[in-house]
Protein backbone atom coordinates (compact mmCIF):
# COMPACT_ATOMS: atom_id res chain seq x y z
CA UNK A 1 0.00 0.00 0.00
CA UNK A 2 1.21 3.57 -1.42
CA UNK A 3 1.90 5.97 1.21
CA UNK A 4 -0.79 8.15 0.11
CA UNK A 5 -3.41 5.12 -0.02
CA UNK A 6 -2.11 4.76 3.95
CA UNK A 7 -3.18 8.66 4.87
CA UNK A 8 -6.30 8.26 3.20
CA UNK A 9 -7.12 4.74 5.29
CA UNK A 10 -5.80 6.35 8.28
CA UNK A 11 -7.74 9.40 7.76
CA UNK A 12 -11.41 7.55 6.79
CA UNK A 13 -10.86 5.53 10.72
CA UNK A 14 -10.03 8.98 12.22
CA UNK A 15 -6.25 7.69 13.68
CA UNK A 16 -4.88 11.59 11.69
CA UNK A 17 -5.60 13.99 14.30
CA UNK A 18 -4.25 17.44 13.98
CA UNK A 19 -4.42 20.24 16.40
CA UNK A 20 -6.38 22.97 14.73
CA UNK A 21 -7.16 24.54 17.74
CA UNK A 22 -3.96 25.01 19.15
CA UNK A 23 -2.40 25.86 15.85
CA UNK A 24 -5.39 28.13 15.52
CA UNK A 25 -3.08 31.65 15.73
CA UNK A 26 -0.95 30.64 12.46
CA UNK A 27 -4.38 30.15 10.04
CA UNK A 28 -5.37 33.68 11.68
CA UNK A 29 -2.23 34.83 10.93
CA UNK A 30 -2.28 33.56 6.92
CA UNK A 31 -6.16 34.37 6.66
CA UNK A 32 -4.92 37.86 7.61
CA UNK A 33 -2.17 38.08 5.06
CA UNK A 34 -4.58 36.72 2.09
CA UNK A 35 -7.24 38.96 3.23
CA UNK A 36 -4.80 42.19 3.12
CA UNK A 37 -3.23 40.79 -0.21
CA UNK A 38 -6.65 41.17 -1.25
CA UNK A 39 -7.61 44.19 -0.01
CA UNK A 40 -4.70 45.74 -1.32
CA UNK A 41 -5.08 44.44 -4.61
CA UNK A 42 -8.59 46.10 -4.81
CA UNK A 43 -7.60 49.30 -3.90
CA UNK A 44 -4.30 49.34 -6.85
CA UNK A 45 -5.67 47.04 -9.56
CA UNK A 46 -9.50 47.30 -8.89
CA UNK A 47 -12.01 44.99 -10.65
CA UNK A 48 -12.17 44.88 -14.10
CA UNK A 49 -15.74 44.95 -14.87
CA UNK A 50 -17.79 43.94 -17.44
CA UNK A 51 -20.03 45.80 -19.66
CA UNK A 52 -23.43 44.53 -17.68
CA UNK A 53 -22.00 46.97 -15.42
CA UNK A 54 -20.06 50.15 -16.98
CA UNK A 55 -22.41 49.85 -20.58
CA UNK A 56 -21.10 49.01 -23.54
CA UNK A 57 -21.09 47.22 -26.57
CA UNK A 58 -20.19 43.39 -27.52
CA UNK A 59 -19.76 42.52 -31.41
CA UNK A 60 -19.17 38.34 -31.96
CA UNK A 61 -17.72 38.45 -35.34
CA UNK A 62 -17.63 34.95 -38.41
CA UNK A 63 -15.30 32.68 -38.11
CA UNK A 64 -12.15 34.65 -39.20
CA UNK A 65 -8.47 33.96 -39.71
CA UNK A 66 -7.32 37.14 -37.61
CA UNK A 67 -5.34 36.72 -34.26
CA UNK A 68 -7.00 37.88 -31.14
CA UNK A 69 -3.73 40.32 -30.95
CA UNK A 70 -4.95 41.90 -34.44
CA UNK A 71 -8.46 42.00 -33.65
CA UNK A 72 -7.95 43.87 -30.11
CA UNK A 73 -6.16 46.29 -32.62
CA UNK A 74 -8.62 47.10 -34.67
CA UNK A 75 -11.05 47.43 -32.30
CA UNK A 76 -8.89 50.13 -30.11
CA UNK A 77 -8.32 51.88 -33.25
CA UNK A 78 -12.34 51.87 -33.87
CA UNK A 79 -13.22 53.07 -30.62
CA UNK A 80 -10.72 54.90 -29.28
CA UNK A 81 -11.30 53.02 -26.23
CA UNK A 82 -9.61 49.48 -24.66
CA UNK A 83 -11.01 46.40 -26.20
CA UNK A 84 -11.53 42.63 -24.54
CA UNK A 85 -11.03 40.36 -27.35
CA UNK A 86 -11.62 36.36 -26.87
CA UNK A 87 -11.66 33.99 -29.24
CA UNK A 88 -14.64 31.07 -29.50
CA UNK A 89 -14.94 27.86 -30.13
CA UNK A 90 -15.95 27.47 -33.31
CA UNK A 91 -13.63 30.30 -34.48
CA UNK A 92 -15.40 33.52 -33.97
CA UNK A 93 -14.30 36.60 -31.80
CA UNK A 94 -15.61 38.13 -29.00
CA UNK A 95 -15.09 41.84 -29.23
CA UNK A 96 -15.78 43.57 -26.09
CA UNK A 97 -15.90 47.34 -26.00
CA UNK A 98 -16.88 49.53 -22.75
CA UNK A 99 -18.11 53.24 -22.25
CA UNK A 100 -19.35 53.96 -26.08
CA UNK A 101 -23.17 54.52 -27.23
CA UNK A 102 -25.69 53.84 -30.29
CA UNK A 103 -24.02 55.93 -32.71
CA UNK A 104 -20.59 54.80 -31.99
CA UNK A 105 -21.23 51.62 -31.87
CA UNK A 106 -22.34 51.35 -35.83
CA UNK A 107 -19.67 52.69 -36.48
CA UNK A 108 -17.12 50.29 -34.86
CA UNK A 109 -19.15 47.85 -36.70
CA UNK A 110 -18.74 48.68 -39.85
CA UNK A 111 -14.66 49.73 -39.50
CA UNK A 112 -14.48 46.44 -38.07
CA UNK A 113 -16.38 44.69 -40.78
CA UNK A 114 -13.70 46.54 -43.22
CA UNK A 115 -10.65 45.34 -40.99
CA UNK A 116 -11.60 41.83 -40.79
CA UNK A 117 -12.66 41.54 -44.47
CA UNK A 118 -16.02 40.58 -43.91
CA UNK A 119 -19.57 42.18 -44.35
CA UNK A 120 -21.28 43.99 -42.31
CA UNK A 121 -24.12 41.94 -41.54
CA UNK A 122 -22.08 38.99 -40.25
CA UNK A 123 -21.11 40.84 -37.22
CA UNK A 124 -23.64 40.86 -34.30
CA UNK A 125 -23.70 43.65 -32.15
CA UNK A 126 -25.13 43.96 -28.46
CA UNK A 127 -25.53 47.02 -26.85
CA UNK A 128 -25.99 47.21 -23.07
CA UNK A 129 -26.43 50.40 -21.43
CA UNK A 130 -24.65 51.33 -17.93
CA UNK A 131 -28.55 51.77 -16.04
CA UNK A 132 -28.99 48.23 -16.32
CA UNK A 133 -25.89 47.42 -14.44
CA UNK A 134 -26.43 49.58 -11.97
CA UNK A 135 -29.92 47.52 -11.34
CA UNK A 136 -27.93 44.57 -11.27
CA UNK A 137 -25.26 45.20 -8.96
CA UNK A 138 -27.94 46.98 -6.30
CA UNK A 139 -29.89 43.85 -6.82
CA UNK A 140 -27.07 41.56 -6.44
CA UNK A 141 -25.88 43.75 -2.97
CA UNK A 142 -29.03 43.45 -1.55
CA UNK A 143 -29.57 39.65 -2.24
CA UNK A 144 -25.98 39.59 -0.38
CA UNK A 145 -27.43 41.90 2.38
CA UNK A 146 -30.64 39.68 3.28
CA UNK A 147 -28.93 36.14 2.81
CA UNK A 148 -26.05 37.49 5.12
CA UNK A 149 -29.14 38.40 7.64
CA UNK A 150 -30.86 35.52 7.39
CA UNK A 151 -28.05 33.48 7.81
CA UNK A 152 -27.16 35.22 11.40
CA UNK A 153 -30.29 34.60 12.53
CA UNK A 154 -30.85 31.36 11.56
CA UNK A 155 -27.31 30.26 13.23
CA UNK A 156 -28.06 32.16 16.13
CA UNK A 157 -31.27 30.36 17.05
CA UNK A 158 -30.34 26.89 15.76
CA UNK A 159 -27.31 27.23 17.64
CA UNK A 160 -26.01 30.09 19.27
CA UNK A 161 -24.42 33.80 18.21
CA UNK A 162 -20.82 33.02 19.00
CA UNK A 163 -21.54 30.48 16.34
CA UNK A 164 -23.58 32.85 13.97
CA UNK A 165 -20.64 35.47 14.50
CA UNK A 166 -17.55 32.87 13.52
CA UNK A 167 -20.10 31.78 10.16
CA UNK A 168 -20.56 35.86 9.22
CA UNK A 169 -16.83 36.39 9.65
CA UNK A 170 -15.97 32.71 7.52
CA UNK A 171 -18.23 34.19 5.20
CA UNK A 172 -17.05 37.83 4.67
CA UNK A 173 -13.57 36.01 4.73
CA UNK A 174 -14.59 33.93 1.48
CA UNK A 175 -15.81 36.50 -0.50
CA UNK A 176 -12.96 38.96 0.00
CA UNK A 177 -10.97 36.12 -0.88
CA UNK A 178 -12.45 35.52 -4.26
CA UNK A 179 -12.62 38.98 -4.74
CA UNK A 180 -9.46 39.54 -4.38
CA UNK A 181 -8.33 36.93 -6.90
CA UNK A 182 -10.07 38.16 -9.25
CA UNK A 183 -8.51 41.64 -8.85
CA UNK A 184 -5.19 39.72 -9.35
CA UNK A 185 -5.67 37.90 -12.09
CA UNK A 186 -8.12 40.61 -14.47
CA UNK A 187 -10.98 37.90 -15.17
CA UNK A 188 -13.85 40.37 -15.87
CA UNK A 189 -16.72 40.47 -13.27
CA UNK A 190 -19.75 39.96 -15.05
CA UNK A 191 -23.54 38.55 -14.83
CA UNK A 192 -21.85 35.15 -14.21
CA UNK A 193 -19.15 35.98 -11.41
CA UNK A 194 -22.24 37.93 -9.07
CA UNK A 195 -24.07 33.96 -9.99
CA UNK A 196 -21.12 32.48 -8.68
CA UNK A 197 -20.22 33.97 -5.69
CA UNK A 198 -23.79 33.81 -4.27
CA UNK A 199 -23.23 30.48 -4.89
CA UNK A 200 -20.04 29.69 -2.89
CA UNK A 201 -21.94 31.68 0.23
CA UNK A 202 -24.49 28.38 0.59
CA UNK A 203 -21.77 25.68 0.33
CA UNK A 204 -19.40 27.82 2.75
CA UNK A 205 -22.32 27.84 5.15
CA UNK A 206 -23.01 23.80 4.30
CA UNK A 207 -19.69 23.24 5.23
CA UNK A 208 -19.40 25.24 8.37
CA UNK A 209 -22.89 24.23 9.87
CA UNK A 210 -21.93 20.51 9.40
CA UNK A 211 -18.67 21.03 11.82
CA UNK A 212 -21.16 23.49 14.04
CA UNK A 213 -23.76 20.86 14.33
CA UNK A 214 -20.96 18.66 15.07
CA UNK A 215 -19.41 20.83 17.99
CA UNK A 216 -23.08 21.23 19.28
CA UNK A 217 -23.10 17.44 20.41
CA UNK A 218 -19.95 17.38 21.33
CA UNK A 219 -20.22 20.34 23.89
CA UNK A 220 -23.90 19.34 25.21
CA UNK A 221 -22.50 18.29 28.68
CA UNK A 222 -19.10 19.71 28.46
CA UNK A 223 -19.31 21.13 31.64
CA UNK A 224 -20.56 17.72 33.79
CA UNK A 225 -16.96 16.23 32.70
CA UNK A 226 -13.27 17.07 33.59
CA UNK A 227 -11.22 15.65 30.89
CA UNK A 228 -11.67 18.50 28.34
CA UNK A 229 -11.62 21.69 27.78
CA UNK A 230 -13.96 23.34 25.09
CA UNK A 231 -11.25 24.05 22.35
CA UNK A 232 -10.70 19.99 23.17
CA UNK A 233 -13.61 19.39 21.85
CA UNK A 234 -13.69 21.44 19.21
CA UNK A 235 -10.81 20.11 18.07
CA UNK A 236 -12.29 16.57 18.26
CA UNK A 237 -15.22 18.13 16.22
CA UNK A 238 -13.02 19.60 13.30
CA UNK A 239 -11.09 16.54 13.01
CA UNK A 240 -14.10 13.77 13.44
CA UNK A 241 -15.57 15.78 10.11
CA UNK A 242 -12.27 16.37 8.71
CA UNK A 243 -12.39 13.62 6.03
CA UNK A 244 -16.26 14.57 5.25
CA UNK A 245 -14.83 18.35 4.80
CA UNK A 246 -11.94 16.99 2.23
CA UNK A 247 -14.04 14.61 0.21
CA UNK A 248 -17.04 17.11 -0.48
CA UNK A 249 -14.61 19.71 -1.05
CA UNK A 250 -12.48 17.42 -3.74
CA UNK A 251 -15.76 16.16 -5.58
CA UNK A 252 -17.13 20.17 -5.94
CA UNK A 253 -13.92 21.06 -7.09
CA UNK A 254 -13.75 18.24 -9.96
CA UNK A 255 -16.24 19.31 -12.18
CA UNK A 256 -15.89 23.52 -11.52
CA UNK A 257 -12.04 22.60 -12.47
CA UNK A 258 -13.20 21.22 -15.59
CA UNK A 259 -15.39 23.90 -16.49
CA UNK A 260 -12.96 26.55 -15.47
CA UNK A 261 -9.20 24.87 -17.28
CA UNK A 262 -11.27 22.84 -19.89
CA UNK A 263 -14.19 24.78 -20.99
CA UNK A 264 -12.90 28.30 -20.07
CA UNK A 265 -9.34 27.62 -21.24
CA UNK A 266 -9.41 25.02 -23.74
CA UNK A 267 -13.04 25.84 -25.53
CA UNK A 268 -12.13 29.43 -25.12
CA UNK A 269 -15.97 29.85 -23.38
CA UNK A 270 -15.93 33.11 -21.65
CA UNK A 271 -18.72 33.20 -19.44
CA UNK A 272 -17.30 29.83 -17.99
CA UNK A 273 -14.65 31.73 -16.71
CA UNK A 274 -16.33 34.58 -15.22
CA UNK A 275 -18.57 31.53 -13.06
CA UNK A 276 -16.24 28.95 -12.76
CA UNK A 277 -13.40 30.92 -11.64
CA UNK A 278 -15.63 32.18 -8.84
CA UNK A 279 -16.88 28.79 -7.97
CA UNK A 280 -13.25 27.18 -7.44
CA UNK A 281 -11.31 30.12 -5.30
CA UNK A 282 -14.74 30.27 -3.49
CA UNK A 283 -15.48 26.77 -2.76
CA UNK A 284 -12.10 25.93 -1.69
CA UNK A 285 -12.03 29.10 0.63
CA UNK A 286 -15.14 28.10 2.11
CA UNK A 287 -13.41 24.58 2.94
CA UNK A 288 -10.75 26.18 4.55
CA UNK A 289 -12.08 28.74 6.71
CA UNK A 290 -14.53 26.18 7.96
CA UNK A 291 -11.79 24.32 9.67
CA UNK A 292 -8.85 26.90 10.55
CA UNK A 293 -11.34 30.18 10.64
CA UNK A 294 -14.75 29.53 12.25
CA UNK A 295 -15.11 26.60 14.68
CA UNK A 296 -11.24 28.01 16.26
CA UNK A 297 -13.10 31.41 16.36
CA UNK A 298 -15.87 30.04 17.96
CA UNK A 299 -13.82 28.20 20.59
CA UNK A 300 -11.91 31.75 21.32
CA UNK A 301 -15.40 33.28 21.95
CA UNK A 302 -16.47 30.71 23.91
CA UNK A 303 -13.33 30.24 26.48
CA UNK A 304 -14.49 33.69 27.25
CA UNK A 305 -17.51 32.59 29.11
CA UNK A 306 -16.54 32.44 32.85
CA UNK A 307 -18.18 28.54 32.78
CA UNK A 308 -15.44 27.58 30.42
CA UNK A 309 -13.47 29.60 32.04
CA UNK A 310 -13.71 27.14 35.01
CA UNK A 311 -14.06 23.90 33.01
CA UNK A 312 -10.46 24.95 31.81
CA UNK A 313 -8.89 25.43 35.11
CA UNK A 314 -10.13 22.26 36.69
CA UNK A 315 -9.13 19.99 33.30
CA UNK A 316 -5.84 21.54 33.64
CA UNK A 317 -5.76 21.02 37.01
CA UNK A 318 -6.77 17.40 36.58
CA UNK A 319 -3.93 16.63 33.85
CA UNK A 320 -1.52 18.64 36.51
CA UNK A 321 -2.16 16.13 39.56
CA UNK A 322 -2.33 13.11 37.25
CA UNK A 323 1.41 14.13 35.35
CA UNK A 324 2.48 14.22 39.09
CA UNK A 325 1.67 10.90 39.59
CA UNK A 326 3.20 9.37 37.00
CA UNK A 327 -0.61 8.66 35.69
CA UNK A 328 -1.74 8.72 32.56
CA UNK A 329 -4.00 11.87 31.37
CA UNK A 330 -5.24 10.24 28.24
CA UNK A 331 -7.15 7.22 30.60
CA UNK A 332 -10.75 8.47 31.59
CA UNK A 333 -11.41 7.69 35.15
CA UNK A 334 -15.01 6.98 34.49
CA UNK A 335 -17.66 6.47 32.10
CA UNK A 336 -18.46 10.08 32.41
CA UNK A 337 -15.46 10.49 31.55
CA UNK A 338 -15.42 8.81 28.26
CA UNK A 339 -14.16 10.03 24.35
CA UNK A 340 -16.97 11.85 22.79
CA UNK A 341 -19.14 9.71 20.72
CA UNK A 342 -18.01 11.27 17.55
CA UNK A 343 -14.85 9.61 17.84
CA UNK A 344 -16.09 6.27 19.47
CA UNK A 345 -14.51 3.28 17.70
CA UNK A 346 -10.62 5.04 16.95
CA UNK A 347 -7.89 2.84 17.83
CA UNK A 348 -6.28 4.01 21.40
CA UNK A 349 -2.77 3.76 22.39
CA UNK A 350 -3.00 0.65 23.47
CA UNK A 351 -4.48 -1.60 20.74
CA UNK A 352 -7.85 -0.66 22.36
CA UNK A 353 -10.39 1.15 20.65
CA UNK A 354 -12.01 3.98 22.77
CA UNK A 355 -15.29 2.14 23.84
CA UNK A 356 -13.71 -0.50 25.40
CA UNK A 357 -13.48 -3.58 22.47
CA UNK A 358 -10.13 -4.76 21.30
Amino acid sequence: MSKRDRLSARLNRGEVVYDFIGNRKIWYGISILITITAIVALAVRGLNMGIEFQGGAVFTTPKTEVSVSQAQEFAEEASGHDAIVQQLGDGKLRIQVGGIDTEKSDQIRTELAEELGVTESTIAAELVGPSWGEQIATKAWTGLGVFMILVVLYLAIAFEWRMAIAALVALIHDLTITVGIYSLVGFEVTVGTVIGLLTILGYSLYDTVVVFDSLKEQTKDSTKQTRYTYGDLANISINSTLIRSINTTVVALLPVAGLLFIGGGVLGAGMLNDISLSLFVGLAAGAYSSIFIATPLVADLKEREPAMKALRKRVLAKRASAAAKGESVDEPESHEDAVPAAVVGQRGRRGRSTDGRR
